[in-house]
């Protein structure tokens, strides 16, 4: 499984070192995802990359055995009793993880929501992550493209209980929409961003329906795997496809011409840039009230961490594409967000 590269820090970090002092090695971070997922592996490597160049005491990867909210909140316990008071939480729940934030606030540390926002009111800092809305509309309009601006599409996407979910199913719908008919969303298959679901609910519906689908959009990451394999089983270029992510399949499928391009997500720098952040807030910044601050159905506080549609002609610079997002981000940070003395 590919992975977002580690990004070096001079090329990132600039001038950034304005500002108030870093508490470095008394911030300890936890990056905490709600459960195995290949979309959080970057943040592994970000976890190290930002201990390593903003000095921090800790910058782990830590990931419950399966996606359940208990065995998720039980870690984040324990970690706040092993010392660690920076955390980036991707929210088991977007109104149940809200507990355990509190419990961090309790305890003296901070959270930032990652990947996927928590329900206002929550204790959590802010959110950042991919605007998930905006990336599935954009990726559904290029899919509309490349069909010629009209037929049928089936949707594919993650977890019921991801709060990105139906905020991906409205955008594909949206984008549908504006099109006054021309386009039609035919089907939606959802909780299938896990290999066993995805592969007998996908091959099973184009085994049945190909023949009357134009156009497929995913939305999460194994979908995008699955049904990226099963275009190219068939070996028939007819059906348009628009996936999500940068896993090698998906990948692969591109340059050969099966799947038309994929919307790029930016773990890596949600990990990187969160890692920071929290260091800066723990060294006595604090947030903008007048900053630019994005909304969504859960949140008044949201940060874009970046999305980028790439096709064939730019899946082999795919990396260097996000590493521009993550550096452009990380730059206009401070200045946007946050109050340093």
């Amino acid at each position: 499984m590919k992975t977002m590269k580690p990004i070096a820090a001079a090329m990132l970090l600039g001038t950034l070192a304005s500002g108030a002092a870093m508490a470095g090695a008394d911030t300890k971070v936890a990056l905490v995802p709600g459960g195995p997922h290949p979309y959080f592996a970057a943040w592994e490597q970000a976890g190290k990359d930002a201990m390593k160049d903003f000095n921090l005491g800790a910058g782990d990867y830590r990931v419950p055995a399966k996606w359940e909210l208990a065995l998720q909140s039980t870690m984040l316990e324990s970690l706040i009793t092993e010392g660690y008071n920076s955390f980036l939480i991707f929210p088991g729940d977007a109104v149940g993880t809200n507990s355990v934030a509190a419990e961090i606030k309790e305890a003296g540390g901070m959270s930032i929501a990652t990947a996927g926002c928590l329900k206002d009111p929550t204790p959590a800092m802010f959110c950042m992550g991919t605007d998930t809305g905006n990336s599935a509309y954009l990726g559904t309009k290029e899919l509309i493209r490349v069909m010629g601006g009209k037929g049928k599409i089936a949707h594919f996407t993650g977890f019921l209980v991801d709060p990105n979910t139906q905020l991906r199913i409205d955008a594909v719908q949206k984008a549908a929409d504006e099109t006054n008919g021309a386009v039609t969303v035919v089907q939606v298959i959802a909780d299938i961003d896990a290999p066993e679901p995805a592969n007998e609910k996908i091959n099973a519906y184009l085994a049945a329906n190909a023949a009357g689908v134009d156009g497929i959009v995913t939305t999460a990451w194994v979908p995008a795997v699955v049904a990226a394999q099963a275009l190219t089983k068939i070996g028939d270029k007819r059906i348009k496809m628009v996936g999500i992510d940068h896993d090698e399949v998906v990948l692969k499928a591109v340059k050969d011409g099966f799947v038309d391009g994929t919307m790029l997500q930016n773990p890596y720098g949600q990990g990187y840039i969160g890692s920071y952040v929290l260091d800066k807030l723990r060294s006595g910044c604090t947030l903008k009230e007048d900053a630019p601050w994005k909304s969504n159905a859960l949140t008044a506080k949201f940060v874009d961490s970046g999305t980028v549609f790439v096709d064939a002609k730019q899946i082999d610079t795919y990396v260097d594409a996000m590493r521009g997002i993550t550096k452009t981000v990380l730059a206009n940070f401070e200045g946007n967000y946050l109050n340093c003395k």
